[in-house]
């Protein structure tokens, strides 16, 4: 078994792109809210309405802020969602911000002018768009933290690289050349043992009676020997 070096990139954790939507979303919740405490319900498109922090609302205007609170919340718990998310706020608010310059007299042509200013921007409120949509530009380019993920283990297939012995080969009964060497010097060392053991004894047996000799052997008379075989062919 052997580790594989080939890996696949992954998204690492919790993104700054989600983090960014997530509080931005919540801005766009606590200005929509807010926003209502000050206007109310009535006149829902009125250009001239009330003011919160110097900048026009109205309750469309507080509407939209709710819509793009709740969205950036739900978008935030995803990496890919955070980044959409993060583009439709530069391209919602980019386009706001030239409506806002147009009925500002900043940009001359205004071929929407016949719509008026239902969301009662003024210039206070194109400067705040103009941020919220870097803010949405930011989110949408900003690089996640990723990282390497490599799997545990590959099994290699059986004579790819190197064979693998069969440890099961010496059950078969056939004595290896191992085998046959060891015999061979446990069978020297049985008969070198009885060797030294016939040496002991005979040394005992002689110091044990030191005047017993061996009996000599008297030589054979030929008369004699001749007397026996003529008497044994009788």
């Amino acid at each position: 078994m052997t580790h594989s070096t080939v890996g696949r990139v992954k998204v690492a954790g919790l993104q700054p792109a989600q983090v960014l939507a997530g509080l931005l979303g919540l801005a766009f919740l606590v200005a929509g809210v807010a926003g209502f405490v000050r206007t109310g319900f009535g006149d829902f498109a009125g250009e001239q309405h009330s003011m919160l922090l110097g900048f026009a609302v109205n309750p469309l205007h507080n509407v939209i802020h709710l819509a793009f609170g709740v969205l950036g919340l739900l978008m935030a718990t995803g990496s890919g969602l955070a980044r959409l998310y993060g583009w439709i706020v530069f391209l919602v608010y980019g386009a706001v911000l030239v409506w806002g310059l147009m009925l500002a007299g900043v940009v001359s042509v205004n071929p929407i002018s016949g719509l008026g200013n239902p969301l009662a921007l003024n210039v206070n409120d194109n400067w705040l768009h103009l941020g919220l949509a870097a803010v949405g530009l930011l989110i949408a380019v900003l690089p996640a933290r990723r990282k390497v993920v490599v799997p545990e283990q590959e099994v290699e297939p059986v004579g790819e690289h190197e064979p693998v012995r069969d440890e099961s080969i010496r059950d078969t009964g056939m004595p290896t050349q191992r085998d046959r060497d060891d015999l061979h010097d446990q069978q020297n060392w049985h008969d070198k043992d009885v060797r030294e053991r016939e040496t002991v004894r005979g040394e005992r047996v002689e110091s044990m009676d030191p005047t017993v000799s061996p009996r000599p052997v008297q030589p054979i008379d030929p008369a004699i020997a001749e007397q026996h075989k003529a008497r044994h062919y009788r």
